[in-house]
Order: C-alpha cells, then structure tokens, then sequence
C-alpha cells in the first residue's frame, strides 16, 4: 500500500477547491494516503470478493479559516452503506455501558420521557431501543444499513421505527422534541448543507433538542492516530470547527463535551435564543498540529511496522482484535499484511467473513486456542481489559498492546 507522508498531489484539480463548513477557500493539504478501500465496514464472504473492494485516495485539507479537515479526494457515493455494513460496537460490555449512560443522562437532563425522537444515522437501532426502554420514548431511525430485524422482539422495539433509507428532509416531516446524529456527520462531505437541511425541516416554534456526536479530531491529530483517518471518515471536527458550522446552519449551541476516553465529540443545540457558548478558540492549535501530521503518522507506521517485524522474525503470531475500520486503515498502512496471522472480533455478525483490502480472515474468542496468538494488537485502546478477560478466559499467555 501506498502511504504518502507528503502531500504534494494535493493540487490536483479534481480535489474539493473551498472548504465544505464554511466556504473559504484558504485550504491546506497536510495528509495524503492512496488506494484504500473506500468501504471498510463491508461483510465480504470470502477473501477474493474483500480483495476486490473499491478504492479511493486520501487527500486530507484544513481550512484555515474555520479549522475544519476533510478529504479533499472524496468521491461522493463511492462508499456502500446497505444491508452489508456492520459497524456495530453494541456486543461489547464497555460499549454498551457507555451507551446506556449516555441515553440515561440524555432523558433526565432534558426530561426525554414519552417524548418524539428521531435518529439520523441510527445504525442498528441500539441507541434508539435504550431511549425507548429507558424512556418510553417514541423513536424513528433512519440509516441504510439498518436491520429492522436484529431488534424485533425485544423489550421497547413497538415503539422504535427503523427506516432503511437514506436521510431526506420528507422523512423527517413532523415535529420532533429531539433530533440525535450519532457518528454519521463524519462520513458526510457538504456538512454546512446537510446541518442546513437539518435546520429546515425543524417544526416552526418548536426547540427540540438537536445532539451529535462525532470522532475527535484533536485526540487524532494530537496522537497522529491514523487508523481513525479511512474513507468513510470524509471530515473532521475539533470543538472549535463543530460550534462555529453549527453556528453557521442556524443552530445555538447548548455544551460541548469530551467523551469516551477523549475519542468522541458531541455537541448538545437547540434553534432560537441561547446565551452564546463560550469555547477556546482552538484554530492556532489544529494548525500547529495538522502542519505536523504526516511526518509524525509516517514514523509511527514505520514503529509499529519495525515492531510486527521483528515479533515474526523470532516466530511469534502476531494477531489483531477488531476487524472495522481501525484494522482496515492500520492493515493498509503495513508494507506487508500478511504477517498479521489472524483478526479476532466479538461481533458474531462479523466473524467468518473477510476483511476489505487484505482479506484476512475474521475470527471469534472461540478460535483462540487453535490459532494461539503471541502478540495481540487492539485497535481501540478503551476495549483493552476486556479483550484481556477473553485472552484470560481461554488460557491465552498473550502480549498484549493497544493503537
């Protein structure tokens, strides 16, 4: 694979030319990464088919105006959200933990109970079933890798309508008291247009809650974490940049806050008058950080490279524990894939299917003894004593480190 640390290409005309969350045309190139696959969520059934995926460029630009980072290459449509995409975290403890608190927290502080919400980006519905069963809440969720099946049956789901579509302000026609993006505003390019579109269909007079969450972009610039940068991911968001576009599309920002271990953003609005929100003016900062960002990536590629490396050459196994998009972006950044012997993933939706790019094979803990892995990287450092209990658990003597 090919993983630039200059960005000289940066230039070519078919590249966005004006920033996408606030227009200016004041753009930076500071990232550039080639032929990835631009679907990195995607069940593939077989090793030939993940091989086959379609590809696609990085060209990572910063507004210097607003602050804002997105890929500037990004072929709008290239990437598939269907029936195939399994993006799902819910069948892990920490992340379900996680989620039901946050759900809780949003139902007393803004008294969410037998109240209208509607999810844009729902996923598989796990969010919307939480504010159901916790809230009696009446829920809609639309996203094109929805399962209306996967929660049928289960406690709360006769009040949660999932649509497999994508969004489009006529879905969204009646008046709703919250209005939840959760990690899909990221994989969104014309941002400005589509918070506008948000702010359009809002009911005149009402004030619904309006709550996002999104990656923070700060944590990956200040960590060079460059298996959080992958196609889908198109932009990208510091607190700063998020409360000036939502300024911009007409919203009144209510809080922003740092979650999940640093790694989410989320940004609670509403429409009409608030007092103004005061946040640190972070664009020096994300400048100073971006004009740094490919030569630190391009090292610790190199580490981490030099370390599975020198982990095969004396017989060890080296393994990966998460098979989205972090394993597809690092697999992508290896000179040689090959030597990662196995990916686990506790996702049984996932499991027996094989990676887009590389095509390594997707296992579960139950494979653990027969394949025997010496080193483990995790993708997601949050999910490390979890995945210690599995390895625990099956009597695996494992070196384990986290991304």
């Amino acid at each position: 694979m090919n993983v630039a640390a200059s960005v000289e290409a940066t230039n070519t005309p078919a590249l966005i030319g004006s920033c996408p969350s606030c227009g200016s045309a004041a753009l930076t190139g500071i990232y550039a990464q080639d032929d990835i696959p631009v679907s990195s969520c995607l069940l593939f059934d077989n090793a030939q088919a993940a091989l086959q995926v379609d590809r696609g460029d990085i060209r990572l630009s910063h507004c210097e105006d607003c602050g804002f980072i997105f890929n500037a290459a990004i072929r709008q449509g290239a990437s598939e959200y269907s029936e195939r995409y399994e993006e799902t975290q819910g069948f892990s403890p920490t992340f379900s933990s996680f989620h039901t608190a946050l759900a809780k927290e949003l139902i007393e502080r803004h008294e969410l109970r037998g109240r209208e919400v509607l999810e844009i980006g729902c996923g598989k519905g796990e969010f919307l079933l939480l504010l159901s069963q916790l809230g009696e809440n009446r829920c809609t969720g639309i996203d094109p890798s929805a399962h209306p099946h996967r929660i049928a049956g289960i406690e709360g789901a006769e009040r949660v309508k999932l649509v497999p579509e994508f969004f489009a302000p006529e879905l969204a026609q009646k008046q709703f008291d919250a209005i939840i993006c959760k990690m899909t505003l990221e994989h969104i390019v014309p941002t400005l247009d589509f918070l506008r579109v948000v702010r359009a269909g809002i009911v005149e007079g009402s004030r619904p809650l309006v709550f996002f969450q999104i990656p923070n972009a700060l944590r990956i610039l200040s960590d060079a974490a460059y298996e959080d940068i992958y196609y889908e991911h198109c932009s990208y968001f510091t607190a700063g940049s998020l409360v000036r576009l939502f300024e911009n599309a007409g919203f009144a920002p209510l809080r922003v806050l740092h979650q999940y271990d640093d790694q989410y953003l989320t940004i609670e609005a509403t429409v009409g008058n608030a007092p103004p929100l005061d946040i640190a003016d972070d664009r020096a900062e994300v400048a100073r950080l971006a004009g740094s960002l490919a030569k630190r990536v391009a090292a610790k590629q190199a580490d981490w490279a030099a370390r599975i490396d020198a982990a095969v050459k004396t017989g060890r196994k080296v393994a990966l524990w998460g098979s989205g998009s972090k394993a597809v972006s690092f697999l992508a950044a290896l000179p040689d894939p090959a030597k990662i012997e196995a990916v686990f993933d506790i996702n049984p939706n996932r499991q027996g299917h094989s990676m887009p790019g590389t095509g390594h094979h997707i296992v579960g803990p139950k494979d653990l003894t027969s394949i025997c892995p010496d080193l483990v990287i995790v993708m997601n450092a949050v999910y490390r004593d979890e995945i210690a209990r599995e390895l625990i658990d099956a009597g695996i003597e494992a070196e384990i480190v986290a991304l």
